[in-house]
């Protein structure tokens, strides 16, 4: 794994077909290739789905904050799973 404190490293990849370009630290890049290898997927496909998830929220951050953000909530969800919690437990309100 990359050095934690590093500047974004820009990535180029295809989209549905349209190349883009995505900036991110490389302990983003190296978590998102291991969620793309977990899935049994190529990297542009998983990207693809978390841009359809950020498109169709209601207030869609840029592409590599999703992505951040996307990794974060799946390495919580793994964290919750891990300590028996319900992924519900925590967003409840009283």
């Amino acid at each position: 794994m990359a050095a934690p404190y590093h500047p974004p490293v820009k990535h180029s990849l295809s989209i549905q077909g349209h190349r883009t370009s995505i900036s991110l630290e490389p302990l983003f890049w190296d978590l998102l290739h291991a969620a793309a290898a977990e899935e049994g997927l190529p990297l542009s496909t998983l990207v693809a789905r978390i841009d359809a998830e950020r498109i169709a929220s209601a207030t869609p951050p840029g592409l590599a904050s999703a992505i951040r953000i996307w990794l974060v909530a799946r390495l919580q969800a793994t964290h919750e799973k891990g300590a028996g919690i319900a992924p519900d437990a925590l967003s409840s309100s009283p």
